[in-house]
């Protein structure tokens, strides 16, 4: 069953203890120590250091955001207050975090938009007591128009697969050009979308063949796909919802090696996650963009003074409880003048001025962020929010050698060396004839960026307008999804095209990755007979599959005139994600079993009247 990440569970007695507290203080009355706990007999250690979000001066945050302290565990927190300039003073409950020091306070009633609102708090004990405190504005929001559904093509046969034995199932053809020169390094993980057959996340073998796919209805995408680490344990994780004036409206998904949920992350603070970040911590928290829509005066930069704008936001939510431990807003740090996308003239139309596209946490606790329409990526601080470095854009941090600059950029990430892996769209609007995966070189000491590495499709000239990745694989190979345009390639470390496959024409991927993957689904292999010939030389042809299996090298085959009472009629080879058998004689009714490599059974189907 999933686990739900909206139930906050039983508050600890020192958190009641301190909502108590809370609720005196908000209204005027000194609180002394709570009772219960001893005063220190000692001079206690320094107050540790807390980020309280929304961060100061954060210019929009949402009327329903919550108070989120992180850094000290809410034993530690004393004398809250929240007061709103309009709405007055704020009370509210007390949360801890599961996986980390902190906790956030959860207003018992939203805030007024517009208005400022100034959080003060002690933190620590003893001598180390220490005030802290934050201030912030409320965003004006707008409501998002829905967007109707695009009207697709009939889709050509030839461009769509299809299975007997799992007729629900008819993803896109993919079309490998060039066979991988590692089969066994990983699968390949894309997203199909907006092209013939049904959308949706697919895991496929290297050498194009299904291995797993999940369809989605047609209001809904799905973008991201891959394998990350969750307690210590390999899942699947993708982001699903609705792509709304290029960003997504919807939620975070982990799923295990049975395909089983293990988790829905759900952005806090009345937001809804977006499509291009979704980032599993070693510390069990998740790191999610958002869009956040608001009414913005744009005049200092030519725009309407009641303009609409798409800010863009990180949270890290504490995956166990739903909690929002960080939030960085885009507006509170980088100038509306920093962009290149096209002002706009009329205030019924959207500025996205920055559109985040993806977040990497760094060792020291810092986050890599890249943003398209900055063409630019930034390295920021969680402790306050500001920005230790910028490569690119208008106000870079670093002076650029010879073919460093990039425009229309995603997925950018620090490589272990230090370097700087960045998808360079060149377009929309194109600056360039080509998109590309570049690598580049730091130095922090002489604040220089040198091109290290540039990879461009060898035999179609690919410029893609949106979406796109690159992920580094071991030895030094690299693997590229070439995002709208629906390509995926790996490429050796001399740089030469050691695997290429593309989706049907109008197919597209947010990403692609290659990863290894094992996994034993939850459900039974599935499979359909049907008779074929007469008399002596009738036959039975049963197809067999089991959607995302990964260790299926064969099929045992099972017949009898009762589901009670089978005997085996043949053993055959696994040949690809539906394997077609053909047993002798009229068969009543039939089952599988899936063999492992040793000939061990991994799963049996239940039996089925021909």
């Amino acid at each position: 069953m999933p686990r739900s990440l909206l139930p906050l569970g039983r508050v600890p007695r020192a958190a009641c203890l301190l909502a108590l507290t809370l609720a005196v203080a908000l209204l005027g009355i000194v609180v002394g120590p709570v009772d219960g706990v001893a005063a220190p007999a000692m001079a206690a250690a320094p107050a540790p250091a807390v980020t309280i979000s929304p961060l100061p001066g954060t210019p929009d945050a949402t009327p329903s955001t919550q108070i989120s302290f992180l850094g000290a565990p809410a034993s530690d927190l004393h004398d809250i207050t929240v007061v709103g300039s309009r709405s007055g003073a704020h009370s509210g409950r007390l949360v801890s975090y599961k996986i980390a020091a902190g906790a956030s306070l959860l207003p018992s009633r939203g805030f007024d938009e517009g208005e400022r609102v100034t959080v003060t708090a002690v933190v620590g004990s003893g001598t180390a007591r220490r005030r802290i405190g934050t201030s912030f504005t409320v965003a004006r929001l707008y409501s998002l128009p829905s967007e109707p559904l695009p009207k697709r093509p009939v889709d050509s046969p030839s461009d769509v697969q299809g299975f007997h034995s799992r007729h629900d199932l008819s993803p896109p053809v993919v079309d490998v050009t060039v066979p991988a020169s590692n089969p066994s390094a990983g699968d390949i993980f894309i997203t199909s979308a907006t092209g013939p057959g049904q959308d949706g996340p697919m895991i496929l073998e290297p050498n194009g063949a299904l291995v797993w796919f999940k369809p989605v209805s047609g209001a809904v995408n799905t973008t991201d796909l891959r394998v990350q680490q969750y307690e210590g344990e390999p899942v699947l994780t993708w982001w699903e919802g609705q792509i709304i004036d290029g960003h997504g409206r919807g939620d975070d998904y982990i799923y295990n090696t049975a395909y089983e949920p293990v988790a829905t992350v759900h952005a806090g603070n009345g937001l809804q996650a977006d499509l291009h970040e979704f980032n599993l911590t070693a510390q069990g928290t998740a790191l999610i963009s958002a869009y956040e829509p608001i009414h913005a005066n744009l005049s200092s930069i030519g725009g309407p003074s009641e303009g609409l704008l798409n800010d863009c936001v990180v949270q890290e939510i504490d995956v166990r409880t739903g909690l929002v431990m960080f939030e960085w807003h885009a507006l509170g740090h980088v100038p509306l003048s920093y962009s290149y996308a096209p002002v706009p003239h009329l205030s019924a139309t959207v500025y996205d001025y920055f559109h985040l596209n993806s977040i990497q946490p760094q060792a020291n606790g810092d986050l890599l962020i890249g943003a398209r329409n900055t063409w630019a990526v930034y390295m920021i601080s969680t402790a306050g929010g500001g920005t230790v470095w910028t490569l690119g854009g208008k106000h870079s941090s670093f002076t650029s050698g010879p073919g460093v600059r990039f425009a229309w950029e995603h997925d950018a990430e620090v490589l272990p060396e230090g370097n700087v892996s960045i998808f360079d769209d060149e377009a929309s609007p194109p600056e360039s004839n080509q998109s590309r995966a570049i690598v580049i070189a730091l130095n922090q000491a002489t604040h220089t960026a040198t091109l290290a590495r540039q990879l461009v499709h060898p035999g179609t000239r690919i410029l893609t307008r949106s979406q796109g990745n690159a992920q580094a694989l071991p030895e030094g190979e690299e693997f590229v999804g070439w995002g709208e345009v629906g390509y995926a390639s790996e490429f050796s470390a001399a740089g030469a095209l050691s695997f290429d496959m593309h989706l049907p024409p109008g197919g597209s991927s947010y990403r692609a990755y290659r990863m290894p993957w094992s996994a034993t689904p939850a459900h039974a292999p599935t499979l359909v007979a049907a008779g074929a010939g007469a008399g002596i030389s009738a036959s039975t042809v049963v197809y067999a599959s089991w959607n995302g299996a990964t260790a299926v090298t064969g099929w045992r085959v099972f017949a009898g005139r009762s589901p009670k009472a089978l005997t085996a009629v043949g053993q055959f080879p696994r040949t690809g994600f539906e394997t077609e058998m053909t047993v002798p004689g009229t068969l009543h009714y039939l089952a599988v079993q899936a063999l492992g490599s040793a000939g061990q059974v991994l799963g049996s189907s239940r039996a089925v009247l021909r």
